[in-house]
């Protein structure tokens, strides 16, 4: 299901309302891709773990994730895996024709005006100042297999600590720019999914401070009564400030 939302400048924007996987199709119709377009997408239905274009599907485990009612998914871009769900992250997904101002043909700046829109809405609702990462990928020992374990061009952090997240799939018309930030941060939910190789000595770990902190949610950075409003209005309220400093 999709609805129109207000935005500023020479936007059009998008309430797309559906299952993890309908939200990971192509996007947007070719009729639409002659102008910038903004999908504020919420998730509906099963949970899912959605992995980056190039990873394998045998990262999972799909006995593990069939028994807890979790969906599969690929998405268009690069990156580790994610796991989304109802109320669970602000995702905003944003395309950009090639003959749009905001194009940018260096792939390492061309997400910094995303990024730039995020740390400015969330810090207008109170968030410490938050830094829009603007050089190549930074990696850990966990990066390649969870997204939110490294920090990538026009991502946004506070600290060591990474706040949205940031995808893109580039073509001939343009880009789709997947952002997103999660309400809370807790990998263990997401670990519990991945099938990691036997011989590999990191799902014997405790979680520790190293790949609990290596994110934040939205719920850890916002003011207390902001917090205290509940999960729902967090969503709603970001994605209101997000609209409202569209460039």
């Amino acid at each position: 299901m999709t609805g129109a939302a207000a935005a500023g400048g020479d936007w059009s924007v998008e309430r797309r309302i559906d299952t993890a996987r309908a939200l990971h199709a192509p996007w947007p119709p070719s009729a639409q891709r002659r102008s910038r377009l903004v999908g504020l997408c919420t998730v509906v239905g099963r949970g899912a773990i959605v992995l980056g274009s190039t990873q394998k599907i045998e990262i999972v485990d799909r006995a593990r994730a069939a028994h807890d009612g979790v969906d599969v998914v690929r998405r268009s871009s690069g990156g580790g895996a994610v796991w989304v769900g109802p109320a669970a992250q602000v995702w905003l997904d944003a395309w950009i024709p090639r003959h749009d101002p905001l194009w940018e043909d260096d792939v390492i700046a061309s997400s910094w005006w995303l990024g730039e829109t995020w740390a400015t809405a969330l810090e207008g609702l109170g968030a410490a100042p938050l830094l829009v990462h603007r050089g190549r990928v930074t990696r850990t020992e966990w990066s390649n297999i969870v997204c939110f374990a490294g920090v990538g061009p026009g991502e946004v952090t506070t600290g060591p600590a990474k706040v949205v997240g940031i995808a893109q799939r580039r073509t001939r018309e343009g880009a789709r720019l997947h952002s997103m930030a999660m309400v809370s941060w807790d990998p263990t939910v997401l670990l519990a999914l991945l099938a990691l190789d036997a011989n590999d000595d990191r799902p014997a770990r405790r979680v520790d401070d190293t790949l609990a902190g290596v994110a934040t949610g939205l719920g850890d950075i916002l003011p207390t009564p902001r917090r205290d409003r509940g999960v729902s209005s967090i969503v709603t309220t970001v994605e209101d400030a997000l609209l409202s400093v569209l460039p």
